[in-house]
């Protein structure tokens, strides 16, 4: 894509298309405003801190029944990410990922909370304190998820684990025990805002 624009970009210079030159400018500009990266610095350090996995609003916070990784209830924290907000996804605590799960499907609007058909990944992160899983969930503009560790690969708080192109939604899965510290319509930011608490007995 970013070949394309560029390339359209020259091409329509080089034709004197004035016009044209400027909306592929634009539009290249806008893909890599999308896909920035900043570095990100965690609120608070203890150990008792779990960290927002993306940037975005809270939408929901709410018990579901989970199947696959935590196979009982659990806490979900749903945030829903604009396309001005970073699309990158990171590790709310550090741990050992324990399942990978890739579901293809539809693309409705991440905003709803019904997207249990839509194209969605399942990360099962086994933690010293205890399971956490971020789900990826494509929207109505995202047509791909990207996870760029596999099961068995180590991630520190806040480190880099995926991607979601134009649109998006991330869950952040909680056991009971976890106590929430964000509320619905709170903007987060991935990688630094602390969302959840372990209990303080726990190390």
């Amino acid at each position: 894509m970013v070949l394309g624009l560029a390339g359209a970009t020259l091409l329509a210079g080089l034709a004197r298309r004035r016009w044209l030159a400027a909306i592929c400018a634009t539009v290249l500009g806008w893909v890599f405003y999308f896909f920035r990266d900043p570095e990100r610095s965690p609120a608070a350090s203890g150990a008792e801190w779990i960290l927002a996995p993306a940037d975005g609003r809270v939408t929901a916070i709410e018990w579901v029944d989970e199947p696959l990784y935590f196979q009982g209830p659990t806490r979900r924290i749903s945030v829903f990410l604009s396309i001005f907000d970073v699309h990158v996804q990171r590790s709310p605590y550090q741990g050992v990922i324990e399942l990978v799960r890739y579901q293809p499907g539809s693309f409705a609007p991440a905003f709803f909370q019904d997207t249990q058909s839509n194209e969605a990944n399942l990360i099962g992160l086994a933690t010293p304190q205890g399971p956490v899983g971020v789900k990826q969930i494509a929207g109505i503009l995202a047509r791909r998820i990207i996870c760029w560790p596999q099961v068995g690969d180590g991630l520190e708080r806040g480190e880099r684990l995926g991607l979601i192109k134009f649109g998006s939604r991330v869950d952040l899965l909680l056991p009971p025990e976890v106590e929430v510290v964000v509320h619905v319509g709170q903007q987060v930011y991935g990688g630094q805002t602390v969302v959840g608490r372990w209990p303080i007995e726990v190390r």
